[in-house]
């Protein structure tokens, strides 16, 4: 993988983090390099089912958008779920 395929990642994974926590909604406990580090696996994971599923398409897929969403959404729920709550001092 080039750097520039690299930085494009983490940006998608970044968009893709923060589509899947918007979804999610409420107040979540885990911070915000959290968030892009689950959408940069969501955004890996979800190419990945939609080219199991068959969806592959050359350019931008709209079913793979969607399961990347849906993964990042699922990320942070359970990564909200087992992140320690903040504690103010």
């Amino acid at each position: 993988m080039t750097v520039g395929g690299i930085v494009s990642a983490i940006v998608l994974g970044a968009v893709v983090g923060a589509l899947g926590r918007l979804i999610v909604g409420g107040r979540r406990s885990m911070p915000g390099w959290m968030t892009v580090a689950v959408g940069v696996v969501a955004a890996f994971a979800g190419t990945g089912l939609s080219a199991m599923v068959g969806f592959r398409a050359s350019g931008w897929n709209f079913w793979e958008t969607i399961f990347q969403i849906g993964i990042a959404a699922v990320g942070v729920l359970l990564v909200a779920a087992l992140w320690p709550p903040r504690t103010h001092r």
